[in-house]
């Protein structure tokens, strides 16, 4: 029986429910102060920090894992397409895991998750820091459980994708895929129409070819409550559900309606 270090209990539990069948709801990050992520730790199941779209430098995504280390909640970070060099530097700040976007292809896929195991597997760079809580852990111990225990996952987002899915999903080391609905809609020439039969075929293929390769698939989404409950009966088990942002927005504007209407209704 192997001795866990701290670094992956976060991320073996997330893999456990994963395996067990729960929905997993996580909170995506957008802001710059790490106040965000410490606030959200406790309500949320994982987090999805977004250098894709987002503009947060490296140092601020430190800042929000080490701010967040403590809290057991597993940090998922989407990296742009093909930036071996972002891998390396998101891995050694502490990530969990990472969401790799925009792929297309098979040799991709691999290039992914070489990127994210160490030699003789993969050809990741060695220097982690951080994981290692500051170089007390045991290294034999911290590669093993690197290469067992980080979380690989790629966006399937692109019609290209979905036709290569079979074989995406046979890449050894990589554990789990990612519909991005909004891009795949657009490939297909559908953008912003999830619902159109075309882009669900497209959908359940991705989700029917991920479960017979045992690989969980997460989705990116607002917070409408039905939206998601609709895609987890599809077999969509993991859900990026809205941002820290977008939250207060939401209850901002709900709490206003709230207030306007018990006044008016009591006038």
């Amino acid at each position: 029986q192997r001795t866990e270090l701290k670094m992956f209990d976060a991320i073996i539990e997330f893999r456990r429910r994963l395996q067990a069948g729960e929905v997993l709801l996580g909170t995506g990050i957008y802001m710059t102060d790490p106040q965000a992520s410490a606030a959200l730790a406790d309500s949320t199941d994982f987090f999805w920090f977004d250098l894709e779209h987002q503009a947060m430098s490296i140092d601020t995504l430190r800042t929000h894992l080490l701010t967040v280390r403590h809290n057991k909640t597993p940090a998922i970070v989407r990296v742009p397409p093909s930036d071996a060099p972002l891998v390396q530097n998101v891995l050694d700040a502490g990530a969990h895991g990472i969401v790799a976007a925009q792929v297309r292809t098979v040799a991709e896929v691999e290039s992914v998750v070489a990127e994210c195991r160490y030699p003789p597997v993969g050809r990741r760079g060695f220097w982690p820091m951080i994981p290692t809580n500051y170089c007390r852990d045991d290294m034999g111990q911290y590669i093993k459980q690197a290469d067992a225990d980080l979380f690989v996952a790629v966006m399937i987002e692109t019609a290209e994708a979905v036709e290569a899915i079979d074989e995406i999903v046979a890449v050894d080391g990589l554990d789990g895929v990612v519909l991005g609905l909004m891009d795949l809609s657009g490939s297909y020439g559908l953008l912003g129409q999830g619902d159109h039969p075309k882009v669900v075929a497209a959908m359940d293929k991705v989700i029917a070819s991920a479960r017979a390769a045992g690989l969980p698939v997460g989705c990116g989404q607002g917070t409408d409550v039905k939206r998601i409950c609709s895609l987890a009966r599809h077999g969509i088990q993991w859900f990026q559900a809205g941002a820290d942002c977008l939250y207060l927005v939401t209850f901002m504007e709900q709490l206003s309606a709230a207030v306007r209407d018990e006044l008016e209704g009591h006038s």
